[in-house]
């Protein structure tokens, strides 16, 4: 997401800082091509003009200290706006009731029950609480099925009535989480291919009947500016308190996510970045800004980390590191809890000058994971245990038990022992570093 934007952006940020000085010419300059990157990014033509004039006069009117240089001025003054239009600071949820009832609301293909199921999924994870799903998309053929299929493969009960009244389904649903100590309800509404006035009448119903916390329209972002107007529409009539973007993970150029807050003042509050059922993220206006221009997200990438591996596994690793006790068992364990984390380019993404890096060359592709696992399990527990006395004989039979060859059994065992010996250098302090 925001790809072209952020290459365009930080091509600029870069130019900026090798000036000596600002100038009104080379502001001037650089805002026009600013201009250019938002609005080929699909950003609303008022927004942009507003952003560009407010950078503009604060990067004139601003007092360079003598320990700050001025174009490290201007990148910030570019990121404290960009975080502003984005939405300044993140809205978190409302989750205040007993039980917590949420309303996803939105248009057909907006991809609405998929994304039901990933917040259900998030805030089960995140907050460790007991969500329960209802079916109310009695209208599109399948939707009841789809939200079971997502609900049983993620573990989590799904409230249907059938095609009854989905004012008298939400309602039964909310007592019944009531009764059966539910935390959350989240409720799947009927979509339409457009807004019409049957839609809104069902919609305020709902709302009427058990007064949700959050009332969240999903969009998808592909949309662009005309995602503006359906935001609009579905605000006048139900009181938005927020929005999830979906497909932020495919082709899109990401001009609707810069656009919403300013023009509607309705807060994003997640955004979809993959089609699996954990693919949904809170959105964070100044964490999205310092990644549009390469600064990074390390909070994001320590929070992947914290989520995805077990800290008492990660210790236990550390201290067998550091005593030189570190096994092929050990090592398999550390790579399973990585492989969790998802590609290793999306996390170095996630680091500040990741643009600077080949991130084509550092692709792990998973087959070559699959061979490692498939390696090390066709050794026996006390070869995992003393990888040393693996010879000529040994390699052949576990080799034949993978179905690899002997060489790439030869390369992990190298790769591991060198990886050992590193991470105890690294460990005791006494790594040389080359400068």
């Amino acid at each position: 997401m925001f790809e072209s934007l952020g290459d365009r952006l930080q091509t600029v940020m870069h130019k900026i800082k090798g000036y000596g000085k600002i100038t009104e010419d080379n502001i001037s300059e650089m805002m026009r091509e600013i201009r250019l990157a938002l609005l080929e990014a699909d950003v609303n033509y008022k927004v942009v003009k507003e952003f560009t004039n407010t950078v503009k006069e604060k990067a004139l009117g601003e007092e360079v200290q003598k320990s700050i240089k001025p174009g490290d001025l201007f990148v910030k003054i570019v990121k404290d706006e960009l975080t502003e239009l984005l939405g300044g600071e993140n809205v978190p949820l409302n989750t205040s009731g007993n039980p917590a009832t949420l309303m996803l609301v939105g248009l057909q293909g907006s991809g609405k029950t998929t994304t039901i199921g990933k917040l259900a999924n998030f805030l089960r994870k995140k907050h460790a609480k007991k969500p329960l799903l209802v079916a109310c998309d009695v209208y599109r053929p399948a939707a009841i099925d789809q939200l079971k299929q997502i609900g049983k493969q993620l573990g989590i009960e799904v409230y249907e009535e059938g095609k009854k009244d989905p004012v008298e389904i939400s309602k039964n649903a909310y007592s019944y989480a009531k009764e059966n100590q539910y935390d959350y309800v989240l409720i799947d509404t009927a979509g339409r291919l457009h807004i019409d006035e049957e839609l809104m009448r069902e919609l305020e119903r709902i709302t009427e009947e058990i007064k949700p916390q959050e009332t969240l329209l999903v969009i998808d972002s592909m949309m662009g500016q005309d995602a503006i107007n359906v935001i609009e529409g579905f605000h006048s009539a139900l009181q938005l308190t927020g929005v999830i973007l979906t497909k932020l993970d495919g082709d899109t150029r990401g001009g609707v996510a810069l656009s919403v807050r300013h023009l509607t003042n309705v807060p994003i509050k997640f955004i979809g970045i993959s089609e699996k059922l954990d693919g949904l993220e809170p959105f964070d206006p100044e964490r999205m800004a310092g990644r549009i221009l390469g600064m990074g997200d390390i909070i994001s990438l320590v929070e992947k980390a914290t989520e995805a591996i077990d800290e008492k596994d990660a210790m236990d690793a550390a201290k067998k590191m550091q005593s030189g006790k570190f096994d092929l068992d050990d090592f398999l364990k550390q790579m399973k809890q990585i492989r969790k984390l998802g590609p290793l380019e999306n996390l170095l993404k996630l680091l500040p000058g990741a643009k600077k890096m080949n991130l084509d060359q550092i692709k792990i592709d998973p087959k070559q994971m699959a061979h490692v696992e498939a390696i090390i399990l066709s050794m026996t527990p006390k070869e995992r245990k003393n990888p040393d006395i693996i010879k000529a004989s040994r390699k052949t039979r576990i080799a034949a038990g993978c179905g690899l060859s002997v060489q790439e059994v030869n390369k992990l065992l190298a790769q591991f022992d060198q990886m050992k010996k590193m991470m105890k250098q690294m460990m005791n302090g006494n790594m040389k570093l080359p400068f």
